[in-house]
């Protein structure tokens, strides 16, 4: 029989003398079982092992390790939970945060909570972020937390439609139909606390999150109000909330990140940092005053679903290989290039995480920071404070790094700066924006780099687009007609053994026909030839024809090989690439 002892004579302890002073085990047992887990070689866990021995079973090892943490334990069995205290949290966060909840203040905006693992307190904090409640949580069994999720939350999945029906029909919200600019700030408060607006807000977050979506959007028109999700660089529009919560929504998250939520004619930009179902999730937040109110734009940065190595990004054994070797020069700058959103940042990341070894400093200057990688040094630009580029880059060469990542480089102080940092010895990556690889020459030259800078430290660029994959669910084959040919300047002559697919659209990529983007790249190396060139102030057109001839193959060829290998469409490759004659 288990000994109820109290919790602050349990936490910090080892797992065995919390269960001895629990009265479930003996000393003997508890070194029985620490022979057996040293026998296993160690990589299993000692109540693991306590319960493959039958000594303990799930609730009370569950019981000890939240007493090792100083966390009450709670038995959800045959327990009642009031309608009224269940549906503060709605379904879908529930069962993704796995939390149940068990009392409720609303005077006092506090919860408790029931979470199934004391390693779970993420949820708490999010709990927090997203419902604006102060949070406690007891431990439960992941069994009781099955049960309890689907006794009260199976039958109740909340649809967005079903709240925004709810949101047209409230009436406090109503009462701020048509008042924009006379809302004062007490109002705008109560606004951001309304508990159909935070339960709307999460429930479009966490539908965002699933889907993969990249951006979501809140937009403000004179006569409606729109929500629209980017999924694979493709906007969808979701059913429209009534114009007259856009206040609220946009005063909700403004509280989420921290911000001015008084301040509506100024742009605002923050961050809300979340864990969802165990993976970190970074919403970084752009609030933009228009005509009708803020525009409110949220970029989803789920780290779990980018995988930071060159092999995933789309790379063929040649460029792969030639990536490498440009990543591995000792100095010299390598430029990536690229339109907003063609996955340059992706690409960059990949080869400092292959570069990031215990011999090497790496340092990034970035306009924001996306990812945070261990072992690196990544420092956020703050322009309106006067930390620029330009001005980091010189106090970055003081602090002796290996590699250097210039977030984008937009003027000709970051480019000098940037130059005379891989003339001393440092391998230095940037950005820039550019349609193809060899335009980026023009545009250093724009900037007023001089060519013999720019000839002396190049050492590649590398130019990338996103093409849309073609869904592997419901691909299937087609004879295409002339005209989607001739966008390719193709001829019936030279496709004869080709084969070409597209996705039918299937429940798996929400009948678009496309899951997922892969990337396609144009990579130019710089040789003799083109150094010369460059100092004879060659036309792009001339730059491009010396690399074609030197083994650079373009953008609208690799995008005609991913084509013809069956992963991506003609429409895609056409929206994505030009022609090489433009």
């Amino acid at each position: 029989m288990a000994k109820d002892i109290p919790i602050e004579q349990l936490r910090g302890r080892t797992l065995g003398r919390i269960l001895v002073k629990m009265g479930l085990l003996t000393r003997e047992k508890v070194h029985q079982c620490l022979d057996v887990q040293t026998k296993k070689g160690g990589g299993i866990l000692l109540g693991q092992v306590m319960i493959e021995l039958g000594m303990i079973n799930d609730k009370q090892l569950q019981k000890a390790l939240a007493a090792q943490r100083g966390i009450e334990f709670v038995d959800l069995a045959g327990i009642e939970i009031p309608h009224s205290i269940i549906e503060q949290i709605p379904a879908q966060m529930a069962t993704a945060y796995r939390v149940i909840p068990l009392e409720f203040d609303a005077q006092a905006k506090n919860m408790l909570v029931a979470i199934d693992s004391p390693d779970n307190f993420k949820a708490t904090d999010d709990l927090s972020t997203l419902m604006g409640f102060k949070v406690r949580a007891k431990v439960t069994s992941p069994g009781d937390m099955d049960e309890v999720l689907k006794k009260y939350y199976s039958k109740d999945e909340e649809s967005i439609n079903d709240l925004i029906g709810s949101l047209e029909t409230d009436d406090f919200l109503a009462e701020f139909q048509g008042r924009d600019q006379s809302i004062d700030l007490d109002e705008l408060k109560e606004l951001a606390e309304s508990n159909p607006v935070k339960k709307l807000l999460n429930l479009v977050l966490l539908q965002a999150i699933r889907d993969k979506a990249s951006d979501i959007h809140f937009e403000p028109f004179e006569t409606e109000y729109k929500m629209r999700y980017r999924i694979d660089g493709v906007l969808y529009e979701m059913v429209p909330p009534p114009k007259h919560i856009a206040v609220a929504l946009s005063s909700r998250i403004k509280v989420m990140a921290n911000l001015d939520i008084a301040e509506r004619r100024l742009p605002q930009d923050g961050r809300i940092p979340l864990t969802v179902q165990g993976n970190p999730v970074d919403l970084r937040v752009s609030i933009l005053p228009t005509m009708f109110g803020e525009s409110v734009v949220l970029r989803v940065l789920d780290r779990s679903q980018v995988d930071l190595k060159l092999e995933k990004l789309g790379l063929d054994e040649e460029d792969l290989a030639m990536t490498r070797i440009l990543i591995q020069r000792p100095n010299g700058i390598v430029v990536v290039t690229g339109p907003t959103g063609s996955g340059k940042t992706t690409t960059l990341y990949s080869a400092l995480k292959e570069l990031n070894t215990i011999d090497s400093k790496l340092i990034t200057t970035e306009d924001p920071v996306e990812y945070d990688i261990d072992g690196i040094i990544q420092v956020q630009m703050k322009p309106d404070i006067g930390l620029t580029f330009a001005r980091c880059l010189r106090s970055i060469l003081r602090q002796d790094p290996d590699v250097l990542l210039v977030g984008e480089v937009r003027d000709l102080e970051t480019a000098e700066i940037a130059s005379q940092a891989s003339l001393t010895g440092h391998l230095v990556f940037t950005t820039l924006h550019t349609n193809d690889a060899p335009s980026a020459i023009a545009r250093l030259l724009d900037l007023g780099l001089e060519p013999f800078l720019i000839t002396a430290t190049l050492e590649g660029i590398i130019a990338q687009r996103l093409v849309r994959k073609i869904c592997a669910n419901c691909k299937e084959a087609y004879e295409p007609t002339e005209e989607q040919l001739l966008e390719l300047d193709l001829t019936y002559d030279r496709v004869r053994d080709k084969k070409f697919y597209y996705g039918r659209g299937c429940d798996q990529c929400n009948s678009t026909g496309y899951k997922g983007r892969m990337g396609i790249f144009e990579i130019m190396t710089f040789t003799d030839e083109m150094r010369e060139l460059v100092m004879n102030h060659a036309s792009t057109n001339i730059l491009r024809n010396a690399a074609k001839k030197n083994g650079m193959r373009t953008l609208r060829d690799k995008g005609l090989t991913a084509i013809f290998n069956g992963l991506t469409t003609i429409e895609e490759v056409v929206k994505e690439t030009i022609s090489e004659e433009g």
